[in-house]
């Protein structure tokens, strides 16, 4: 036999041993932890059951080794052993194979192709192939059940007859799953982390996202009542500019909230915002009923007496009854929408418009996102191929036919860092931004302010 050869057997022994240890204690979590918890005295608490559970997989570890010394076996290394411990804990009180990398603050993306097959982006912009989530795509397609049961209490279904799954982790993480749809049918995850719940334009400005001048402007939107579209790619940074917007907003507005699946959080620090009304979109049921959209969310929320409505993210026919909240007294509204650049915003907007039940034509749908929506403010990535910023903002002027007619107040420089345009924003928006705080002096200097 070669040393390669020896390796291998040495590796396969050593993966059947993790194999047996793992059962073992799946084995003893299931069977012993109902009647530990039910013994205690202790209040009955999340933290309480898990330690409960390891005391029940300290003594299984312990019945484990010595059966396996009876049986001639090799025992696994102590840290080995403590690892298997560990993961069988995830897997029953955590997030199994993804709780090691939800766990790493500066991981921000998780893309799982197959259960083997696993790639993360960090917040500096690196990517890295790391180690497998689960054992098998059988093991993946449990956890992520598993995760949709946790997750909520509506129904959350994942098999072939509802084969994508678009959920929040308890830790705020956005996770979207398929099942079946991909080369091979196996199952594959992406997991999107918003590392700022709670944010500032300030913050920002120090993360380099803004420009002092930027900031001010912003910020003057917001106290002006203005309605703002915020637009930009995948993982951008859209939300993180909307939760950061409305940290300006007064603490005592009522606020609604609409979306797809819960991410804003604005409600989390009553001290930003104590009056929040948080809505989500609802899929169908098992027997094919009982679904609630977005665009009807928006029609409800209308009744919730709003002082404003944020919509999380715009992606179909919810775009009429938005506008319409935008344009019917709910000023100083927000939403976020995926296009290229700002101008594309309004063909985007246009299409969807196109699917709602209304079918409107596309010069009614441009006079209605003209009477409503009043700045585009669209995030890049600048020429650094890694800073998020804010490139561009566009004020909405009128309509021409189907056209929405809009001015570019703040356009890309060079770097793609957004700088002001002389001139361009309207003199009565400026006096409303005036009388909201902004000093109008901030717009005279072509090259912004980055460099401040």
């Amino acid at each position: 036999m070669t040393v390669l050869d020896e390796h291998r057997r040495l590796a396969a022994q050593d993966g059947a041993s993790e194999a047996r240890l793992r059962a073992h204690l799946r084995h003893a979590l299931a069977t012993e932890l109902p009647g530990r918890a039910e013994e205690d005295s202790s209040p009955d608490t999340g933290e309480r059951r898990r330690e409960l559970a390891q005391d029940v997989l300290r003594a299984a570890s312990a019945a484990h080794s010595e059966a396996e010394l009876e049986a001639g076996r090799v025992l696994l290394p102590a840290e080995v052993e403590a690892r298997v411990a560990e993961a069988v804990l995830d897997e029953v009180f955590g997030l199994g194979g993804l709780q090691q990398l939800l766990d790493d603050p500066s991981v921000e993306t998780i893309n799982v192709n197959s259960f083997d097959r696993v790639f993360v982006q960090y917040a500096d912009g690196s990517r890295a192939q790391v180690a497998p989530v689960a054992a098998s795509n059988d093991e993946l397609t449990d956890l992520i059940r598993t995760l949709a049961a946790r997750a909520s209490s509506e129904e959350r279904r994942f098999d072939r007859g509802s084969p994508a799954l678009n959920l929040q982790l308890p830790g705020g993480e956005r996770l979207f799953a398929v099942l079946g749809l991909t080369a091979g049918g196996i199952t594959a995850c992406s997991i999107r982390r918003h590392g700022y719940l709670t944010t500032s334009l300030a913050q920002l400005r120090r993360r380099g996202t803004l420009d002092v001048g930027l900031e001010r402007f912003l910020r003057a939107l917001v106290r002006a009542r203005k309605n703002v579209l915020i637009t930009g790619g995948t993982g951008i940074g859209k939300t993180t500019l909307l939760r950061a917007m409305a940290s300006e907003m007064d603490p005592l507005e009522r606020i609604v909230t609409i979306e797809d699946a819960f991410e804003l959080g604005l409600g989390i620090d009553p001290a930003r915002h104590a009056d929040v009304t948080a809505l989500q979109a609802r899929e169908v049921n098992v027997e094919g009923a009982g679904a609630v959209s977005q665009a009807e969310l928006v029609r409800w929320g209308l009744r919730m007496s709003p002082d404003r409505v944020i919509v999380g993210e715009i992606r179909g026919p919810e775009v009429i009854p938005m506008c319409n909240a935008m344009s019917q007294g709910n000023d100083g509204s927000m939403a976020t929408l995926h296009a290229s650049s700002s101008k594309i915003a309004f063909t985007r907007l246009a299409s969807y418009a196109a699917q709602g039940a209304e079918r409107l034509p596309l010069e009614a749908t441009a006079l209605l996102v003209a009477s409503s929506v009043h700045f585009v403010v669209h995030l890049a990535k600048a020429a650094d191929r890694t800073t998020r910023v804010v490139s561009s903002i566009r004020e909405v002027v009128d309509a021409d036919g189907g056209t929405v007619v809009s001015n570019e107040i703040y356009r890309p420089g060079s770097d793609l860092r957004a700088r002001p345009v002389a001139g361009a924003l309207r003199a009565g928006t400026l006096d409303d931004l005036v009388d909201a705080g902004f000093d109008p002096d901030l717009l005279a200097r072509p090259e912004g302010w980055w460099a401040s």
